[in-house]
């Protein structure tokens, strides 16, 4: 075996056993108005906040966390896949515009492995023991660097989109890397969704990979596993939750309030450790039991469905936290780390809601930086989270439902789904913040989601003789009436927010047709 691998293999040992590690963040960017990318490094950086997550590769995100020490995961979306597998060409011209030049010139962290001190002095040790001083770089945890192929691929919602092209995608890649004289910093992965897995019995000790696409996943797993690099897992209790109304909720958290479930013995009091230990018995039953795994995505929505709320947010988040923090790891890799990036750090106004209205409230902070709840990360001195700094508004302004206008005006249901249609209503509806507003008030947000998302233009409160504007706040305890940060103009000269169309689909315009 060659130092390098031998390397790579106490590397694989050594994160299974090195006790918690620190937690990341996913840095989404699906939104009408999103924050500079200078406000949101900074919110990274005032939190403790060391890893993050993107789904892209924006030149101005990866320019401005350069030389930070913020730990990336650069992120190909899954639309890219095809030309990557077709192409060793575009594979190459890929790594080279958004790995190379960012890690030759901004001194880009992009990695994702882990942090834990005891292994960087282990690492010195291991150096000096075998004089390897000409691979200083590379015996730090700080320098290895990690890309992510596509996202969560084999959706089953996909229909096999991405069956073809994921693993052509990587191996071209991580080809292109080694070329480029990155392969021994720069790994790839591919994040992908705990539904790759499941158990014929029910109980993680009946893991394995799907059927329809085991051969495919073991391709894939012995590649990560040749190559010195992780599996990437997402799992979301909250799911599980949302799609079966007879889900156990307190299974969903880490109270240990839950019943117990035995697996031969062993058992299991959350559904985390189940999901994450199903995974680890494929990985084992298929001869990878060592595999190192990543938890790319896990967190709690705090809106758009009665179960996706602030309190659930909290407690879950922090639940987790602190089992991680525990260094226990779970029942088939006790005292592990475990390696996650919490999902999401910001919430995002446009991304699609066709998995459910709460897809776009899982940010820990609003879409302007303010924190929703009480969360201690262990990173900060005061236990809490940081807001955003230097974060700029449009006017203190609202366009509203006027006192004269009436609910049975036949232009009411239109003009709701118009503005609903273009907005964002997913905090309106039953068990939502805003659930408890009369209809004036769902009129009214409507409106303003609209006129704010408009960037506050004059024409985007005209609906005819409806609306007025106000300077008075209509937000009440629980359901806020915001206003829009001003738009972000990207150094490339990308504008983002002016006059943004984010389609809602007809879910929202049918339900306010029904309650006006």
């Amino acid at each position: 075996m060659g130092l390098y691998h031998l390397a790579i293999g106490l590397v694989s040992l050594l994160s299974m056993v090195s006790g918690a590690m620190t937690i990341g963040a996913n840095w989404g960017t699906q939104a009408s108005h999103p924050l500079p990318p200078e406000t949101v490094v900074r919110l990274l950086r005032e939190n403790g906040i060391q890893k993050v997550k993107l789904f892209d590769a924006d030149y101005d995100t990866l320019k401005v966390l350069g030389k930070t020490g913020i730990e990336v995961m650069v992120g190909i979306p899954n639309d890219l896949l095809a030309s990557l597998a077709g192409s060793m060409k575009a594979a190459e011209k890929w790594v080279s515009k958004n790995v190379s030049a960012h890690v030759t010139n901004n001194n880009v962290n992009i990695r994702l492995i882990a942090d834990d001190p005891d292994m960087i002095i282990y690492c010195k040790r291991f150096q000096l023991e075998f004089g390897l001083t000409k691979f200083k770089p590379f015996w730090y945890w700080e320098d290895l660097r990690y890309v992510a192929v596509g996202n969560e691929p084999f959706l089953q919602t996909y229909n096999g989109s991405f069956l073809r092209t994921t693993f052509p995608a990587l191996q071209n890649v991580q080809s292109a890397l080694i070329k480029a004289g990155l392969g021994n910093l720069i790994k790839v992965t591919v994040p992908l969704n705990a539904d790759v897995y499941e158990s014929s019995s029910g109980l993680p000790s009946g893991g394995d990979f799907r059927a329809d696409i085991h051969d495919l996943m073991l391709t894939i797993v012995k590649f990560l596993n040749d190559a010195g690099a992780p599996f990437t897992v997402n799992i979301y209790p909250f799911i599980s939750l949302y799609i079966d109304s007879n889900f156990p909720v307190e299974y969903a958290f880490f109270d240990g309030n839950a019943n117990p479930v035995n697996d031969g013995g062993t058992s299991y009091y959350n559904m985390f450790d189940a999901n994450y230990d199903t995974l680890v018995n494929a990985l084992q039953k298929n001869g990878f039991g060592n595999l190192p795994i990543i938890v790319g995505e896990i967190g709690w929505p705090t809106d758009g469905d009665r179960n996706a709320n602030v309190e659930y947010a909290r407690r879950f988040n922090q639940g987790f936290m602190s089992h991680i923090a525990s260094g226990k790891g779970t029942p088939m890799r006790p005292n592990a780390g475990i390696n996650a990036y919490l999902f999401s750090l910001i919430d995002e106004d446009a991304k699609s809601i066709d998995p459910g209205n709460f897809e776009r409230h899982w940010g820990i902070f609003t879409f302007d930086g303010i924190p929703k709840y009480s969360l201690n990360l262990g990173t900060t001195n005061t236990g809490a989270l940081i807001p955003a700094r230097s974060v700029h508004y449009l006017e203190r302004k609202w366009c509203v439902m006027k006192p004269s206008a009436k609910l049975d005006d036949p232009q009411v249901a239109p003009s709701v789904s118009y503005a609903c249609g273009l907005a964002d209503c997913t905090s309106l509806g039953y068990g939502t913040s805003c659930g408890n507003l009369d209809a004036r008030e769902n009129i009214s947000y409507a409106f303003n989601s609209y006129f704010q998302i408009q960037n506050q233009l004059g024409d985007a409160c005209k609906f005819p003789n409806l609306s007025t504007i106000t300077r008075t706040d209509p937000s009440t305890p629980t359901c806020r009436f915001a206003i829009m940060i001003e738009p972000y103009y990207g150094g490339a000269g990308q504008t983002f927010g002016y006059g943004k169309k984010v389609a809602l689909g007809g879910l929202i315009a049918v339900f306010f047709l029904t309650i006006v």
